[in-house]
């Protein structure tokens, strides 16, 4: 059991993340995040998580080497009042590089996870597109309307492609993506996701891939015809997005749905006399996740807490005012 004085208030920490070894991953999270994970490929790193299935490890800290869950679990305050929160973490942050493309999937809403998976959440989702090859793409619903017994045909028959709507994918893209909706990251992409603390996905087409033991991977047709949305979708264009600037930074929203809301944070304190200075309302916790440069970030009586490129920092709610230095870029994440 820890000592904290609970008449202090919590102080931010690193986080460590669990990795993902799928067959359509590759090498970037080590090689340009210094993720020092001895798995290959490396598909996903669950940077902030308390999901069973891949639960993150507190980095720094009073809290160091145990697990984000039971850190949650012992002190729910840390999250704070927001309704969807209810002493669970509630969403859950990934780096992922697409090496190959992902599996052709759907993932359900609330309403039916709680109904037919024991309990579990449903899963809304956000991408942000950190780098894309020049021709990678994106699955994104179907480009007509289609029967169901026609999409249930053409599943089974592995040929569910020339109904699938595929969208061209550049750096700094945000895709959001609700439950129902038909996609795929494509291959040549690095993405960071926000989405619900949830892992469930029904697979519908692999591209009749095997994995390193020669199985084909598990297809889920039935649930997936459960939930799909067969009507023709949009296809999803990039939102006009304005920078607020303040004395040292600059942020921009790029999403905000029911479950979380994401922008994204500029620093660059080399020329200013001012260091960034923000903090945690009663609310909600917040999430830095560190996706270019580096810094500091600096607390009353507390250690110097040192952030590189691919780092990821809790903050819990009802934070003292915290100060930022350095050059770096963050996804700010909160609910």
């Amino acid at each position: 059991m820890t000592n904290t004085n609970m008449n202090s208030k919590a102080k931010p920490f690193l986080l460590k993340p669990a990795g993902k070894d799928y067959l359509w991953g590759g090498s970037r999270l080590n090689d340009d995040f210094s993720k020092g994970i001895d798995l290959e490929p490396l598909a996903e790193t669950w940077e902030c998580s308390t999901h069973p299935d891949g639960p993150s490890t507190v980095a720094s800290g009073e809290f160091s080497g145990r697990l984000l869950s039971d850190v949650i679990k012992e002190h729910p305050e840390f999250l704070g009042t927001h309704p969807e929160s209810k002493e669970e973490l509630p969403i859950l942050i990934k780096f992922i590089d697409a090496k190959k493309d992902l599996s052709v999937q759907v993932h359900p809403d609330d309403t039916y996870a709680l109904e037919q998976e024991n309990g579990q959440k449903g899963k809304t989702e956000m991408w942000y597109v950190l780098d894309a090859s020049k021709d990678a793409q994106l699955i994104y619903g179907f480009t007509h309307n289609i029967n169901p017994n026609t999409l249930k045909k053409s599943l089974c028959e592995g040929n569910v492609e020339k109904y699938l709507q595929k969208v061209p994918v550049h750096k700094d893209d945000v895709f959001f993506i609700e439950p129902g909706t038909v996609h795929a990251i494509g291959a040549g992409t690095l993405v960071a996701e926000i989405q619900e603390s949830s892992n469930l996905t029904y697979r519908m087409y692999d591209y009749n891939r095997t994995d390193k033991y020669g199985n084909m991977r598990e297809l889920h047709i039935e649930k997936a015809m459960d939930v799909v949305n067969t009507k023709r979708s949009a296809a999803p264009r990039q939102q006009i997005r304005v920078l607020k600037y303040v004395p040292g930074s600059a942020t921009e929203f790029i999403c905000r749905c029911k479950y979380f809301q994401v922008e994204r944070m500029l620093i660059n304190t080399e020329r200013c006399r001012d260091l960034v200075h923000f903090q945690t309302d009663s609310t909600s916790f917040q999430v830095l996740l560190c996706i270019s440069g580096c810094g500091v970030l600096l607390e009353e009586n507390a250690a110097a807490l040192h952030f590189f490129r691919g780092d990821c920092i809790f903050i819990p709610a009802d934070s003292e005012t915290i100060r930022l230095h350095g050059k770096a870029q963050f996804l700010k994440v909160r609910c």
